[in-house]
């Protein structure tokens, strides 16, 4: 029997059976390959979601890659049998901030699925079909369940605008900050420098294109055109900011603790240094990104370490938040 992994609130989840919901009108049901665990998903099932970012009873899951088994009416029949990835936010398409393509900032409130809608912690997930993006025919639908957070490091890519030439570096060694090195390196820079805490990633790093790699206590250069940060701390902005020349750009994609104090703005204001940020994909960051992961640009599969039955998303959310440095991306197959 098919089933759901369903969190009733912090600390209780629970294994049900899980009955596909047949597609409405724009609609597609999706045969879910496999779906992964980041620290959100944590969050949810300890409870310290921010408020209005969470709804429960829920199953989570946002990050996912699967089949498309059933669509509703006014969705092609061609969809029908496709491998696809989907979009997170459910955008209500009509406001402001929508029409302009910013879909993720959209005035009608945060609607997400896996965290105030059913996610793909399931055997299946029905969502609007105007949210999937199809694969091609011979994709990796397991190396596919990364693209949502490679699509979040695709809109701080677009963001930074590195051109070829220029020198780049990646703040955060995590599964963010190893797809900002693929990006970055897919634009021809000059040099790409990757800085993190964790040694160990030094290798990784080279191997998905980086030039050099520095823990945070060795000394840095303070010349750098474009700077991705990814580790989500306010040391890590600061450092990431102290790395650029004057009128540098830097793109945060990292949300630290509430409270934590930021960058000084007299410091960007005296070097003029242009800082945008990043919170969550855009419709053209997911297109971006499944290009690039077509074009055998993208490699997500050395990230992941487990891959564990649904069964097991208790184990799965303790091996996330363990701090081993041997885990990397877990995964759930349904």
């Amino acid at each position: 029997m098919s089933s759901a992994v369903v969190v009733e609130g912090p600390g209780e989840h629970r294994l049900v059976p899980h009955e596909p919901r047949r597609p409405a009108a724009g609609e597609a049901l999706v045969r879910v390959h496999a779906v992964g665990i980041c620290g959100s998903d944590r969050e949810v099932y300890q409870g310290n979601r921010p408020e209005g970012y969470v709804r429960y009873p829920l199953t989570p899951g946002h990050e996912w890659s699967g089949t498309v088994e059933e669509v509703g009416a006014g969705v092609p029949q061609a969809l029908v049998g496709r491998k696809v990835v989907g979009e997170g936010f459910r955008n209500c398409q009509v406001c402001d901030r929508c029409h302009a393509g910013e879909t993720t900032l959209c005035t009608a409130g945060y609607e997400e699925t896996g965290f105030t809608e059913p996610g793909a912690m399931a055997s299946t997930l029905t969502l609007p079909a105007r949210l999937l993006h199809v694969l091609p025919d011979d994709a990796d639908l397991t190396a596919a369940a990364l693209l949502e957070p490679a699509a979040c490091i695709a809109a701080a890519a677009l963001k930074a605008n590195a051109r070829p030439g220029e020198r780049v570096a990646v703040v955060g060694t995590g599964t963010l900050g190893m797809f900002a090195v693929q990006f970055l390196r897919a634009g021809s820079p000059a040099e790409l420098l990757v800085v993190g805490t964790r040694p160990d990633r030094a290798a990784l790093s080279k191997e998905f294109g980086a030039t050099g790699f520095r823990t945070r206590d060795q000394e840095l250069p303070d010349d750098f055109d474009v700077v991705i940060e990814t580790a989500g701390s306010a040391s890590a902005a600061r450092t990431a900011a102290s790395l650029l020349r004057r009128g540098g750009r830097l793109v945060l994609t990292g949300i630290p603790a509430p409270g934590a104090e930021g960058l000084d703005p007299t410091d960007l204001v005296v070097r003029q240094l242009e800082v945008h940020t990043v919170f969550g994909a855009p419709p053209e960051a997911w297109a971006h990104t499944v290009r690039v992961f077509g074009a055998g640009l993208l490699n997500p599969s050395p990230l992941v370490t487990h891959e564990l039955p649904l069964a097991a998303f208790p184990e799965a959310i303790e091996l996330v938040g363990s701090g081993d440095p041997k885990v990397g991306k877990v995964l759930l197959k349904p």
